[in-house]
C-alpha cells in the first residue's frame, strides 16, 4: 500500500477510536452518579491499578506498556473531569517535581492547587477545599522527607496512592552554554549535579534559590544566567533546555504520596504504612518487629522519628507488603497493638 492508502487506515481507525472513547466517557458519567448516590469517593486508586495491570494484559505491541499507561492516563483524567471537578493540592509551584508527580498521577484534566509548604497541602485536603493532596516522602539519594513523616503523625488522613517519579535535571537557558555566567538552582539540585557542573561550567556562579521553579523563572528573565530545573518547568517558563539529565546518579527517584480521607480497598498488590512508638525498655524494637517475622510479612521501609513530646521519645515510621485487611496482616497489627505504646493505620494503597 502507499502512504495515502496507509493514512486513510489510520484515519478510519481515528474515527472508530473517538467514538469508543466518548463512549467510554459517557459511562464514566453514569459511573459518577452512582458514586455521588453511594457517597463513594470519585478517584479510586484500586479500579486505576485494575485498569492499568488489564491494558498490560491486553497489549501486543509495537506499543509500549509505558506509552499505553501515559494515553490511558489522559482518558481517565478526562473521565474524572466528567464526573466530578477534581482539585489536587501539590507542593511548590507550577512546574516543581511534585506538580510533575501529581500530573503522572491524575493528568492534565483536574485542577491543581499550588502549596507553599507540606503543612499547606495537609490543610487544604483536612478543610475539604481539596480533593486530594501529593507530597514527596523520600528520595532514593537524599533520603526521607521528615517533615511529611511528622505531620502524618498528627494528621487524620490517609494514603491512598503513592508515585515514585525519576528525578531528572536538566540545564536550561536563554543562551548558548558557553555563555552562561550565573546558574540557579537549589542546594540540594548542586549537590547532585556536582560533577558535571565542574566539567562543564567550572567557572559559573552558582546562585541559591528555595526552588528549581524559582530558579527556572530567574533564567526565563536573564540574558547569560542558567537554570537547573524540571523539563516541565523548562517549558513552564519557557526556557530552552541545554542538556537533558545532569545529575550525577542515574538511579535518582523519589517517591510521593497521594494523601485524602478514603480507605482503599485490596487490590492483590498492595503496601501498607503504619507508625507506632515503643515503650521503653531494653529490646523494645526488636519485639516490636517480631510479629512481621511470625505472620510472613515483607517490611520495605523502617524510619525514626523524635516524637517532639518529650526527650528521647520516638515514632517509628514501617511500610511493609500486603494489605491492612489481609488476614496475616491483621494479625500481626493486634498482636503489635498490645505491645506498643501507640499504633496507627497511615494506610493501605496499591504498588
Amino acid at each position: 500500500m502507499g502512504l495515502n492508502d496507509l493514512r486513510k487506515k489510520i484515519n478510519a481507525l481515528d474515527a472508530k477510536l473517538v467514538k469508543f472513547i466518548n463512549e467510554r466517557a459517557k459511562l464514566s458519567v453514569e459511573i459518577g452518579k452512582l458514586k455521588k448516590q453511594e457517597n463513594s469517593p470519585i478517584y479510586a486508586p484500586h479500579r486505576e491499578k485494575e485498569v492499568l495491570d488489564k491494558l498490560k494484559e491486553l497489549n501486543k505491541g509495537p506499543m509500549t506498556d509505558e506509552a499505553f499507561e501515559a494515553v490511558y492516563r489522559e482518558i481517565m483524567s478526562s473521565s474524572l473531569s466528567l464526573e466530578e471537578s477534581l482539585h489536587i493540592a501539590y507542593l511548590g509551584t507550577e512546574g516543581s517535581f511534585t506538580h510533575m508527580a501529581a500530573n503522572k498521577k491524575f493528568g492534565s484534566q483536574v485542577e491543581y492547587v499550588s502549596c507553599n509548604s507540606i503543612s499547606e497541602v495537609f490543610q487544604k485536603v483536612e478543610h475539604k477545599e481539596c480533593d486530594y493532596g501529593v507530597v514527596p516522602i523520600e528520595n532514593s539519594v537524599e533520603g526521607a522527607v521528615t517533615h511529611t513523616f511528622d505531620i502524618l503523625v498528627d494528621s487524620d488522613l490517609r494514603i491512598c496512592a503513592q508515585i515514585l517519579l525519576k528525578i531528572s535535571h536538566n540545564i536550561m537557558a536563554k543562551c548558548n552554554l558557553k555563555d552562561v555566567k550565573n546558574i540557579y538552582s537549589n542546594p540540594m539540585v548542586f549537590g547532585q549535579c556536582r560533577n558535571w557542573l565542574a566539567q562543564n561550567l567550572p567557572d559559573a556562579g552558582q546562585i541559591l534559590m528555595a526552588s528549581t521553579t524559582e530558579a527556572a523563572q530567574k533564567a526565563s528573565k536573564q540574558k547569560f544566567a542558567a537554570a537547573i530545573a524540571s523539563s516541565l518547568a523548562a517549558k513552564v517558563y519557557e526556557v530552552p533546555i541545554l542538556k537533558a539529565n545532569i545529575e550525577d546518579v542515574a538511579h535518582n527517584a523519589t517517591r510521593f504520596l497521594v494523601v485524602s480521607d478514603q480507605d482503599v480497598p485490596p487490590t492483590g498488590k498492595d503496601r501498607t504504612s503504619i507508625l507506632f512508638s515503643i515503650k521503653d525498655k531494653v529490646g523494645a524494637l526488636h519485639d516490636m518487629l517480631v510479629p512481621f517475622r511470625q505472620n510472613k510479612i515483607n517490611l520495605t521501609k523502617i524510619e525514626s522519628r523524635p516524637s517532639k513530646k518529650r526527650a528521647w521519645d520516638y515514632y517509628f515510621f514501617v511500610d511493609f507488603e500486603g494489605h491492612r485487611n489481609s488476614k496475616n496482616v491483621t494479625k500481626a497489627l493486634d498482636q503489635l497493638d498490645s505491645m506498643c505504646k501507640y499504633l496507627k493505620v497511615v494506610g493501605s494503597y496499591p504498588v
